[in-house]
């Protein structure tokens, strides 16, 4: 029986487990629609999370309220089969003695009438038309995969899980399917709660980040402002950087650039074939931003003025962290301290950026 909470739309998501050694104490409020990542060192409850969602975990205490439709409560709990989810989990097990085309229709056997993807949209998204006639162990790891994710796709989904997807691939097979995992959060309208421990998948994927710790939300909120924040430590050293979401403006042909134009400013990236009014985003490591009382004559093309808004230690005693406000944008640098005294470093000091344009990370184009 369905039971209806309200009308309200979005993800509720409350739930606690007592184990010996470890307990899950989580109560979300996520969105309805873009990818959702949990992100956290192993051990701090992101996988058992996503198996309480999907219904193979057993709780102490749980809620979970999928647009105003209960799953489950305390008096209800529709069991994981019925439940409308594609799971996508880290080792993709097909049926060995099946083709891929007849992998994705046994998949086919649980839609309900709503057909929220087509099999051939799967398809079509995944790139594996190519691939239907083969049996699995025929195929790539990242083919495998991207079967894998079609199959989950397949079952009409309301909601889709995926358990760090990439985790068991090599880095060649990990650049293959990153952009069908960005064609899947460009085009579909299905809600998407992605688990993973890499801060660069998570930079091109994600659109909101839940930080996890011992069983516990650390921290929650839309990407941008997450990756800026001080107080995150697995943010800080080499992982510090900003994400911003930017519109190509202008194509300079002659030397293969774009300008990318924020709320605040505008850089100039490589020239990676986009037509100007398309969005894109941009990556940007502390470490490759430098600061300047004055802007002065170098290689470096993008030059931003801005002002200091935080300030924080980096994990190496000689290093720090300063955070800049241009326009409504956050940015990050990472200085060695000795640098910081020579500038006089202080909060609400107007300073210049400079960030080199081969150092920019494009993701996520859309």
């Amino acid at each position: 029986m369905r039971i209806k909470a309200t009308n309200m739309t979005g993800i509720e998501a409350r739930f606690q487990i007592d184990w010996p050694g470890f307990t899950l104490d989580v109560d979300l409020q996520l969105p309805s629609r873009g990818v959702t990542a949990l992100f956290g060192h192993s051990g701090s409850g992101k996988t058992t999370l996503l198996r309480c969602i999907s219904g193979l975990e057993s709780t102490t205490k749980g809620r979970l309220v999928v647009d105003g439709d209960v799953w489950q409560d305390d008096k209800h709990r529709i069991p994981t089969h019925k439940r409308p989810i594609g799971y996508v989990f880290q080792e993709v097990n097909l049926f060995n003695h099946l083709s891929v085309i007849n992998n994705l229709r046994y998949g086919m056997q649980r839609n309900g009438k709503t057909q929220q993807v087509s099999l051939d949209q799967a398809i079509m998204l995944l790139g594996i038309d190519h691939l239907l006639d083969r049996k699995p162990d025929h195929l790539s790891g990242g083919e495998r995969q991207r079967v894998g994710i079609a199959r989950a796709l397949a079952v009409s989904p309301r909601l889709l899980l995926m358990d760090e997807p990439l985790a068991a691939l090599d880095l060649k097979r990990k650049q293959e399917i990153l952009p069908y995992l960005e064609r899947l959060h460009d085009e579909l309208d299905i809600p998407v709660i992605y688990v993973s421990h890499s801060p660069d998948e998570v930079a091109r994927l994600a659109d909101q980040l839940v930080v996890m710790n011992e069983g516990k939300v650390q921290a929650t909120g839309c990407l941008a402002d997450m990756f800026a924040r001080l107080d995150l430590p697995f943010l800080v050293g080499e992982n510090a950087s900003i994400v911003l979401d930017a519109i190509v403006g202008e194509l300079d042909k002659d030397w293969h650039m774009v300008r990318v134009d924020f709320d605040g400013g505008s850089l100039w990236i490589m020239d990676h074939g986009l037509p100007v009014g398309h969005r894109v985003r941009v990556g940007i490591l502390a470490r490759d931003v430098s600061l300047a009382e004055q802007p002065g004559v170098s290689s470096i093309q993008n030059i931003l003025r801005g002002q200091i808004d935080a300030i924080a230690d980096d994990r190496h005693p000689g290093l720090m962290l300063v955070r800049v406000k241009v326009g409504k944008t956050l940015f990050l640098a990472r200085l060695t301290k000795r640098a910081a005294t020579s500038l006089a470093v202080v909060q609400g000091q107007k300073v210049w950026l400079q960030v080199k344009s081969v150092a920019l990370l494009q993701y996520n184009l859309s």
